[in-house]
């Protein structure tokens, strides 16, 4: 695991800020305690300031901003606030020679597989699968055509309202996920308590534990 900062660095920032800015016993440097396939870690710098960090498999997290302490725990916040990913209907486009009943792409034109989705009709079962980098077309046998399609990015949890397909659409659909600060975590307030050897942060997602790096 790489620590977020070298510990010349650290102690180079403890020296620099004032010492009443070193008081709080939750400053330094910690590795997540979770594992063995999860790795991150947290800076709780002396000016007011932290750092976080976490790689669960595909999925990447990162946050800075501002602590604060609350009665016994560290609250943190992410400064300044992450513009979260969002999701737009598309003009459609031809891939390998055909257009795909959906297709999700970056603003570029790249195809994102791995996004979930439920596709609707006039009768009938709803169809469910998942995109791959070319997109998904309806079977050959299924002449049905979509009338709607929900569409969920599971890694990040990104989400849209339902998209009510027009008789212009004809049944297609390419869905683009604008990035914007994709991965930001949006800490409001979210707060850690101090535990032996480290602190438990709690978030809405669950809690996370974290060990003291250097000892206490």
């Amino acid at each position: 695991m790489r620590t977020l900062l070298p510990i010349a660095s650290i102690a180079a920032a403890l020296i620099a800020v004032p010492a009443a800015a070193q008081d709080s016993p939750f400053v330094g440097e910690y590795s997540l305690a979770e594992g063995p396939d999860v790795g991150g870690g947290l800076l709780i710098r002396n000016d007011g300031r932290f750092q976080y960090m976490l790689a669960a498999g595909a999925l990447d997290e990162r946050a800075e901003g501002r602590w604060e302490i609350r009665g016994a725990m560290v609250c943190l916040t992410t400064d300044p606030k992450p513009v979260p990913p969002a999701l737009e209907k598309g003009a459609l486009l031809d891939v390998e020679g055909a257009v795909p009943t959906l297709l999700v792409t970056w603003p570029n034109g790249k195809g994102i597989p791995g996004v979930d989705f439920t596709i609707g009709f006039d009768s009938g079962d709803p169809a469910e699968d998942y995109t791959q980098v070319y997109g998904w077309t309806m079977p050959e046998d299924d002449k049905r055509v979509p009338r709607w399609i929900e569409v969920r990015e599971p890694i990040y949890g990104i989400t849209a309202p339902r998209y009510e397909l027009t008789e212009a659409d004809g049944g297609k659909l390419r869905v683009i996920i604008v990035p914007n600060d994709l991965g930001v975590v949006n800490f409001e307030g979210a707060c850690a308590e101090k535990t032996e050897g480290g602190l438990t942060l709690h978030r809405a997602e669950g809690d996370m534990r974290f060990r003291r790096l250097g000892g206490e």
